[in-house]
């Protein structure tokens, strides 16, 4: 069972899979910074000054003035703010993923169409269009 579970961890398809994992994980932690210490400020200063991780709605009925006082009071909130940031965060990382597999499609080379055939006869390659054998004179069936 070892020797197994180890054949089926040293699979190519499965590490691929971990080390796509773990990138991603950090590269996530490098998209909600991102978001959070370069996107969100500017954007913030722009709608007057609104930290956008300190946006709640606060059910409790009690005046809380931060979100951070209201979470240490265990009063019960509605983050909007921390869903916006989540919400922008998932947009870039969609939109990083799909200029990457653009990037890597373009990359790829289009196999091109086949301009020979095989001659079931005598096996030499002749052109597509040939209705005859260069090698072996046999007729051939159109392709």
């Amino acid at each position: 069972m070892l020797k197994e579970f180890r054949d089926f961890v040293m699979r190519g398809n499965v590490l691929d899979l971990a080390v796509a994992v773990i990138i991603g994980s950090a590269f996530g932690k490098i998209i909600t910074s991102f978001v959070n210490d370069i996107i969100m400020p500017p954007i913030g200063l722009l709608l007057g000054d609104v930290d956008f991780s300190n946006l709640f709605f606060n059910l409790s009925g009690t005046p809380i003035a931060s979100l951070a006082e209201a979470q240490e009071a265990g009063a019960p909130t509605i983050n909007y703010g921390l869903f916006l940031n989540t919400v922008i965060d998932f947009v870039i990382v969609g939109l990083v993923i799909f200029l990457v597999v653009r990037v890597a499609n373009r990359m790829r080379r289009p196999t091109p169409a086949p301009t020979t055939r095989e001659c079931p006869y005598c096996l030499s390659m002749v052109p597509l269009k040939a209705s005859r054998c260069a090698h072996c004179t046999s007729e051939l069936k159109a392709a």
